[in-house]
This record gives structure tokens, sequence and C-alpha cells, in this order.
């Protein structure tokens, strides 16, 4: 490899004005010139160019070592870790530079602070890596057996796209005894082969001869080409038509209007007659581009142009042109016309701007380059020499760095509140008379900086969503503005994280990161959770990034989604059945059972009404139930006529929208009042065969009742004694709460705690419009085993005594089967009789 270090005047004084322009910009303004083969393998070493440019390797890196070469792709790296240049991809001579004598690559090798341009010329050398090639592998002559020796047949030369000696061929034939090779020199277009009669042909005894032309380049080491040359021998005529010159010289200039002359050929024939006569056509060796852009008169030899004529194309054409007399046995004579275009300025320059630094950002220093410009021009000559010019004013400036060469420098400090985006207008004109322009507009953003966080519009949102919500529904949207531009202003959503009660905020709620829709991933339940509050955050994309976060406060609106329940409930969801005694001798008004029923939701879905259904055949009731106390008493004096077992229907409905409904049974059995019994007893009926087991019940059923019972009476009297004798003192369960009644126009309510919704809205402070009760039972660890029955309690002996009461009874169930359904008692009593053994 080669080094050339070449300063010039030009690059001495650009150094000059560049030390006066920007002091603090010190740019380098020689040439470093190296050689590389072409088709150089990868990684072939080229140059040592850190070394030979002065820097140090350790700098590299820190200054943004880096090269830039026009349209000449990616040929060439530098390793950053040793400052060598080498070569980087396949590097084709002649698909680079064409047959060009000269080819270079041109780098411009940029590093910064401060900012430093050197130019590289890399020369590109040509090996002999192509063979010489003919357009046809084979030529046809045909050539009369009288014509006379020394006769000359011109054959199409081989084209070898090296250059050089590469390129430099010698033309060989096949050993023949008829013809020889001659070669003709052309003014600098190469060797053209010609074919020379040496023996008369004989037609007779060789109709056909098969010879074979071979090219062979200069190269090290040498590289041929072949074709086969056909020559049919042919019959007649003596004579062929004769051009004045073999070789004909023109020049004109491009852009030439269509049938322009080019050249008025003339060709003689000696013989008389038809034999005489002469037509002019372009040889087979023209391509089919040379026949689009000429075109020839067959019978006066006229050759003018056809299509446009660009020298920037070709400035050189070669036609082959063949006149052919009209005897039976045509002859033809051949000549060459060669056609030299002369330049014209009709190629506006052209204007390359690669960016390098865009946008910029506001905070930019003096001095940084923003983009590379280079210009060039397709004519030649003044007609390509190129200068550059910046419009309008702006605070940018072009610096010229090498040739047709410019970067295009931050001049003074920007403010992107003043000016968000500039429009700068770069002008390449050419030295032409007329001269020619051309324009390119760079457009150079002003980046911005982060320092705007993302606002929401007000510091709280309160939103009301119903419960049972469908997973997944849209309950509101949170949007956040940044007053930055760009990625500094792109808002992304998420949620704080937070615990509600044992569970995280997330499986709660969920927000879009991008659009900022607050998601509910679950249905919500009033009677769980009526208040859910959390923030959610917004943060922009910029470094660092800038957040604000906003709170919601979510609430959960009650639904009518719950059905009254019966105390106490019923199995499986059924209808509950209440047996009473009722003796006849009560008056009117009488309250001889009551219902009650509690509801899980709140408000007016909770406020519940009980009302008597009409017994099948619409036959009167000498019985009522209180519309909002569910307490059943008798509207009249009852009498012998009424049915001693009388079937109530008590339809338990609240206040919602729609409506919730449960229905309760009622059984009274009426019994005359010397009858009347001294104690009332609950039980659980499924069917309506049970009444008719009751009429039928036998003696030993009775029997067995009667014991149960004594024995239950027995043990409430031990129980009570010990009560009274023991110090008084508080149980497991201190005293019940009072229970809370609300009283109205149309009756009252009754519950044991009381629950208070407050309902916000966004036009004052919050007001408590509502008081919703919410039933349940005293906070008594022990159950209860009827409605209004004590809790069992007492020392362990009573205990014993009362759980082996509750054995009794099952097994008093499960004997008289046919009586008392056991899917009811039976699984009552077990309940019972399991959670007081635990309590053993």
């Amino acid at each position: 490899m080669m080094l050339v270090y070449r300063p010039s005047g030009l690059s001495t004084r650009r150094l000059l004005l560049s030390f006066l322009f920007v002091a603090a910009w010190d740019a380098g303004s020689g040439q470093v010139h190296y050689s590389v083969p072409e088709e150089a393998k990868h990684g072939t070493f080229v140059g040592r160019i850190a070394q030979d440019l002065g820097l140090k390797l350790a700098e590299l890196v820190p200054r943004l070592f880096r090269i830039a070469s026009k349209g000449r792709g990616d040929f060439l790296e530098v390793n950053l870790q040793n400052g060598i240049l080498f070569v980087n991809s396949r590097i084709d001579r002649e698909e680079l530079c064409g047959r060009s004598a000269e080819c270079s690559i041109h780098l411009e090798v940029i590093v910064e602070q401060p900012l430093q341009v050197f130019h590289v010329e890399v020369e590109v050398k040509d090996i002999n890596d192509n063979r010489p090639v003919f357009s046809t592998s084979e030529q046809k002559l045909s050539i009369l057996e009288s014509q006379p020796l020394d006769s000359r047949f011109p054959l199409e030369g081989a084209s070898d796209p090296d250059i050089g000696e590469n390129a430099m061929l010698t033309y060989g034939l096949s050993s023949n005894e008829f013809f020889t090779l001659d070669i003709i020199n052309k003014k600098d277009k190469g060797k053209l082969p010609v074919l020379v009669l040496s023996k008369l042909l004989d037609r007779e005894e060789n109709p056909q001869l098969r010879l074979l032309l071979t090219a062979t380049d200069g190269g090290k080491p040498e590289l041929t080409g072949s074709v086969t040359l056909l020559i049919l021998v042919l019959d007649a005529n003596d004579n062929a038509p004769v051009f004045d010159q073999t070789v004909y010289e023109v020049k004109m200039y491009e852009n030439s209007a269509n049938q322009t002359l080019v050249i008025w050929l003339n060709a003689s024939d000696a013989d008389e007659g038809i034999n005489k006569e002469v037509i002019y056509s372009f040889s087979s060796l023209v391509p089919p581009t040379i026949r689009r852009k000429f075109l020839i008169n067959e019978r006066t030899g006229e050759v003018r142009i056809n299509d446009a004529i660009d020298f920037e194309d070709s400035n050189t054409y070669e036609i082959h042109v063949d006149v052919t007399d009209k005897g039976n046995l045509p002859m033809v004579g051949h000549c060459t016309i060669l056609v030299e275009i002369l330049d014209e300025n009709d190629n506006s320059p052209e204007v390359v701007v690669t960016s390098l630094a865009l946008p910029v950002r506001e905070d930019a220093q003096v001095g940084t380059v923003i983009s590379l410009i280079s210009v060039s021009d397709r004519d030649s000559g003044a007609n390509g020499q190129v200068t550059c010019s910046l419009t309008p004013e702006s605070p940018f400036k072009l610096v010229p760095t090498f040739k047709n060469y410019y970067s295009l420098v931050l001049d003074s400090v920007l403010d992107r509140e003043s000016v968000a985006n500039y429009e700068v207008v770069v002008t390449a004109r050419d030295g032409g008379s007329p001269s020619l322009s051309a324009t390119a507009s760079v457009s150079v953003e002003v980046a911005d900086v982060n320092d705007n966080a993302p606002a929401f519009a007000q510091p709280e949102y309160t939103v009301f969503v119903k419960e049972n919500n469908p997973p997944g529904c849209h309950i509101f949207t949170v949007s956040a503005r940044d007053a930055d531009a760009q990625e500094n202003a792109l808002v992304s959503y998420s949620l704080v994280e937070r615990r509600v009660g044992e569970r995280a905020l997330s499986s709660y709620v969920s927000v879009h990161a991008e659009s900022g829709k607050v998601y509910a991933l679950q249905p919500l339940d009033h009677e769980e959770l009526e208040l859910l509050q959390f923030q959610v955050s917004a943060r922009d994309a910029g470094v660092p990034p800038l957040g604000s976060s906003v709170t919601l406060q979510v609430f959960v609106l009650d639904e009518n989604d719950n059905a009254p329940a019966l105390l106490p409930p019923g199995s499986g969801g059924g209808p509950s059945a209440l047996s009473q005694v009722v003796s006849r001798s009560v008056e009117a008004g009488h309250v001889v059972a009551k219902v009650r029923a509690v509801d899980a939701d709140s408000g007016y879905n909770a406020w519940l009404s009980y009302e008597l259904q009409l017994a099948a055949g619409g036959a009167s009731s000498p019985f009522r139930v209180g519309l909002y106390t569910g307490e059943i008493s008798t509207t009249r004096a009852l009498d012998e006529a009424d049915a001693p077992r009388q079937r109530l229907l008590v339809l338990v409905k609240d206040h919602g929208e729609p409506a919730l409904t449960a229905t309760a049974t009622v059984l009274l059995s009426l019994e005359d009042s010397g009858q009347a019994p001294k104690a009332s007893s609950r039980a659980f009926s499924g069917a309506a065969g049970a009444e008719t087991a009751l009429v039928d019940v036998n003696v030993y059923l009775i029997i067995a009742i009667c014991a149960v019972s004594s024995l239950l009476v027995l043990t409430l009297l031990l129980y009570t004694a010990l009560r009274c004798s023991a110090p008084p003192s508080e149980g497991a369960c201190g005293p019940l709460k009072p229970r809370l009644v609300s009283s109205s126009a149309v009756g009252s309510w009754s519950f044991s705690q009381q629950k208070q919704q407050r309902v916000c809205s966004g036009e004052g402070p919050p007001k408590t419009d509502l008081i919703a009760f919410s039933p349940s039972l005293p906070p008594c660890p022990q159950p209860e085993v009827e409605v209004e029955e004590q809790s069992i309690g007492g020392n362990h002996s009573i205990k014993v005594g009362y759980c082996f009461f509750i054995v009794m009874l099952c097994c008093v169930n499960i004997l008289f089967y046919p009586v008392f359904p056991p899917q009811i008692y039976f699984l009552r009593y077990l309940y019972l009789l399991s959670k007081e053994c635990i309590f053993l």
C-alpha cells in the first residue's frame, strides 16, 4: 500500500478561513491518499488512517470518529480499536467507475470535540479479472469465390471491461490455408481485427469454412476469449462496393434535433448494370441501442439522428455500415463511422443532503454540524463546476470542506420557544453559460427538552359505578396533557398499587397505558365494597421522565341483586314453613304469628313489604299480614266454620326495580280454647302430605313426643336452677346491642345493625341522603336454634344433657319417617349437635 499526503494551496486557504470564522473548530484540510486493488477480500488492510491523520487511538470513540462517502456504499470501514482502514465489502472497479481511467473512493472523516473534517482518497487499482468477450458466439461472413486475393473482411472485435494493459487485446486466428489476420489500430479506440484472403476460394471444394478467432488481453495472467467464424463461400459477383474511406470520424453536439444529418456516405462499385446499384444498411454488428438512435437511408446513404443524443449517457458511438450491390450474388462493402458527442450545459447541479444530527436540541452548542451536503453536475469542464449558497437568513451557515462537499453548521444559539422549525434552502449553481441551478430544502427541527410534567385537568375525580358490572367494562377515562413535544409529551398511565383489604388494587381495576381508560376487572359488589379510592399515575417518555398523579373515588351503587331471606333460612332456597297452634277463642286483631325476613341490599332495595296471597278458589281468609311488620293477625273472631287447618302463603317483596320476592308458608292449627297448648313449636314441612300425617298420627308417636318434651322441660328447669345459683357474670356474648327501630307512617322496621351510605356529588360537600339498615344477627359466637330462642350456654353437664336431647330427637325423627321428613329435621338437629359438641 502507498500513503501520500498532499496539502494544496486551496486547502491551505480553507484552513486559514476556518481559523478566522470558528476559532473553536479545528478543521483539517489535507488529503490522505491510499490505494487498494479491486476484488480485495473483506478485512484487507488499506492504511493506518488514525495514525496518518494524527489522531490518537484512545480519542477515536469519545470524539465520535466516523467516515462518510458519497454514493459509494460501505466498501471501506475503520476499526476504532486500532485505527486501521480496511475493506468492508467487495469492490468491483468496473461496476464502480466503468472504463474511466481513474477510479477513486472519496471519504470524509469527521471527528468532534473539536469538530475536524479530513478528506481521504482511496484509489481502486484495476486487476485482470475480466476476460475478453465477443458479442456473439458465432460470426457469419459471406465471401464470393471470385473474391481477389488480399480482400479484407472486418470482424467484430472483443471487449474487455478492464483498463490499461489488462484491456490491451491481441488477436489470433486458428491455422488455415485461406485466410490471415490483420489488425487495424483505431485512433484511441483499440484494435479492429480484419480477415485477409491469402488464397483464392473454391466453392466447389470448400462451400464453407469454420475458423476460431481468439482475443487475448495484456494482463498477468493472460485471459482469453474466442468466437467461431463461419465463412460461407458464394459464387458470382466479381467486384464488391467500396466506400471512399474505411473509417469516418464525425463530431456533433448532444441534444441535436431528430433528423439531423450525421454523415452522407458514398460507395462505388466497378461492376456494370444491376451489379453496380448498391443498398446501404447497418451491419449486423450494430447493437439495438445504436439502431434506435440513428437511421440510414438505404438508397442515398444518409445517416441521421432518430432519438435523443445525451453526452452523459455516451460520448462516442461506433456504427458499422454495410453496402451491398444488387447482383444475383450480392457483394458487400464495409465501413465504420466513429461519432464523437460534444458536451452542452444541459444538466442542472444535483444536491444531496445527508442529515447527521436532526432534530437539533435547543441547547446545542454553536459549531454543531447539522448535516453534510454534497453537490455534483453531470456536465464536464466549466459546465460541471458548482458553487453553493444558503437562504434565507437563519442561525446556520455553510462551511466548504472538500471539493464539492459542504457542512451545514450551527452559527448561533437556538430557541425552540421562538422558532420550532427552520426551512433553509441550499442553492447550487454551475459555471455554464447560461448557468443552471438546483435547490434542496433542509428542514431543521429544534428538539424540545423535557421540562414539563403531565398535568391532569383536576386533582380528583368522582365516579359512580353500578354493582354487578360485567368484567372488563370501561368505567372512566383519565387524561393528562404534557406541554412538551414528541416523546416528551407521550404520556403513559399506570395504577399506584396499594392493598384494598387483603387484595391488591390491581385485582379490582386496571388502566390502559396509552388511552388512560380505566377498566373494572371483576364485578363490583356494593355489599362488599362501597367506595374504592385509588390513584392513577401519568408519566411522560422523556429522559429523565416526569410524572404526576390523580385520585379517583369510585362509588359502587347498589342494585337489587339480593332477594329477601326468611329467618330461619329455608333449605335449598325454597319456601319456608311456620307451624303455629291458634286458639279459636282469640279476638279480632290478635297476632298469631310473625314472618321475619332480611335483605342484604340497602336503601329501597332492602325495604321489605309483606302480603297475604289468596287461597285456591278465592275463599276469604280470617287472617291478614302487616304490610311492613310481617305480623299475622286475625281479621275477625274465629268460629267453628273455619277449617281446623289453615295454610297461608306470605309473599315477602322488596322495593327494588325489578322487585325480588320470597314466599313463606305458615301452617295454623285451630284448637278449642280448652285444648290450647301451653307452648308452641315450629317445624319445617316440605310437602302437603305432612298435614294429613299429623291427623293420622298414632299413639306411639304421641307417647314418644311427650317423652322427648318432658326431657326437654326437665333439662331447661335444671339449667335455670344452675344459672340462678351461679354468681352473675358476663357470658361469652356481651350484652346485645339494642335493636334500632325506624318508624314511619306505614309501619316500622326492626334491625340489629345500622349502615350509613354516603353519596357524594360534584356540586357540594357529601350529604347523608339515605340511611340503609342491613339486617344481621347478634354478634354471638353461639348459634340460635329458633328465630327467638336463647343462646345455649352453661356448664359442661348442661351441654351434655342438651346434646343427649338432640340425639333423642334425631332418633325419633328416623323412627317416624312417614310423619317427619328427615331431610328437614334430621339435618337441622345434626347441625346443632355438631356445633354444641365443638364447645364441649
